[in-house]
């Protein structure tokens, strides 16, 4: 190691008082976090990319400083659900220090790596108090029955007025509305559930109808219509 001659010539003057680095929670224990390996949890993040047309969901389960579990979601841009089959190909297996300097190709998604890496490195996961975090596959889990993204679509405009198009529940079918024109209730189709019935050997049609259901006020409807079309 070099030093500068102005350097050279300084008297040494103690540091003092220093107590290291300041624990952190990490699956139901206080950590002192020094090394890469010293890193746990189970954390969620959001991620934007530079023009702001799409966004990404990262999960990441890390044991020990290696990424055991990642679930990547992505909305708004076709050509990030690629990178995220890329990410999710790429991300289990490293530690949390080379997923932050790995070229995961969207933007979204290396931002949403970003804010996890500084979620972890503070303590600051879902699991910080849960002893010995959660299990390999809570990443899965989080997708629900039909093991798909929670998402919701909703337009409007001023002429027309809004338009429910997909919530957690599924793919809306029809809005009802009241005799003031007014939402009330819709119904809907739960995709994931209807193709595990397929799956299992279930006629489409009886899939469909087993997986469809309503919310809100359906019996009050004056009328329902189709969203995308009416």
């Amino acid at each position: 190691m070099i030093y500068t001659q102005k350097v050279e010539a300084m008297c040494p003057v103690a540091q003092g008082v220093h107590h290291g680095a300041a624990p952190i929670p990490e699956e139901g224990k206080w950590v002192q976090s020094k090394k890469v390996e010293d890193i746990s949890g189970y954390t969620h993040g959001i991620g934007w990319c530079a023009p702001q047309q799409g966004a990404c969901k990262l999960s990441l389960n890390v044991k020990e400083g290696i990424i055991q579990e990642a679930l990547v979601e992505t909305i708004g841009c076709s050509g990030m659900t690629h990178s995220a089959a890329m990410a999710a190909e790429i991300l289990p297996g490293l530690t949390v220090l080379e997923a932050l300097n790995t070229d995961l190709v969207c933007d979204a998604i290396n931002t949403a790596m970003r804010e996890l890496f500084l979620q972890i490195a503070y303590g600051r996961t879902q699991s910080a108090f849960s002893d010995d975090g959660l299990a390999i596959g809570a990443g899965f889990e989080d997708l629900g029955k039909g093991d798909r993204s929670m998402v919701g679509t909703m337009y409007g405009t001023l002429k027309k007025g809004p338009r429910y198009l997909e919530m957690t529940e599924g793919y809306v079918t029809e809005v009802g509305l009241d005799a003031g024109n007014e939402i009330i209730a819709y119904k809907y189709v739960n995709f994931g559930k209807m193709m595990e019935f397929i799956k299992d050997g279930m006629d489409a049609n009886d899939a469909l109808k087993k997986a469809s259901g309503a919310y809100g006020r359906v019996d009050d409807a004056v009328k329902f219509i189709d969203p995308r079309k009416e």
